[in-house]
């Protein structure tokens, strides 16, 4: 029987992370950023820009979030190529939302190496609006 740490291991092996220091130097062309943790972890603090979209809902909220909605003379296809980042707390539910979206055709997905605890303890901000 395999465990939670098995497919998170698995999924790390599919996926590319970014180190938080290399997402925070990023101009202004960032990705699209998602944090995958639940609502009442989102509320006490994350990182500015971040969408919340919690890891049990995104593969059935994805599409349709205002960020990737966009036009309806839009092609899906410019939507699996959007850079994506996605986070969590420390990174194992990362790996796998950045793994699901892999597999539903997102093309450019990273996860944030050591989640919003790697980013805190690197000394950058996070917000509670």
């Amino acid at each position: 029987m395999r465990t939670a740490n098995d497919l998170v291991d698995a999924a790390r092996e599919r996926i590319k992370e970014i180190q938080v220091e290399h997402f925070a130097a990023l101009s202004e062309a960032r990705p699209l950023l998602i944090d995958v943790r639940e609502p009442n972890e989102f509320a006490e603090g994350h990182v500015r820009g971040a969408i919340n979209l919690p890891r049990g809902l995104l593969e059935f909220k994805i599409l349709s979030h205002p960020e990737l909605a966009g036009s309806s003379a839009e092609e899906p296809a410019s939507h699996a190529a959007r850079p994506i980042v996605v986070y969590c707390q420390t990174g194992g539910r990362a790996a796998l939302a950045a793994d699901s979206l892999q597999q539903l055709g997102f093309s450019k997905v990273q996860s944030l190496a050591g989640g919003i605890t790697a980013w805190k303890e690197a000394g950058f901000p996070v917000v509670t609006d």
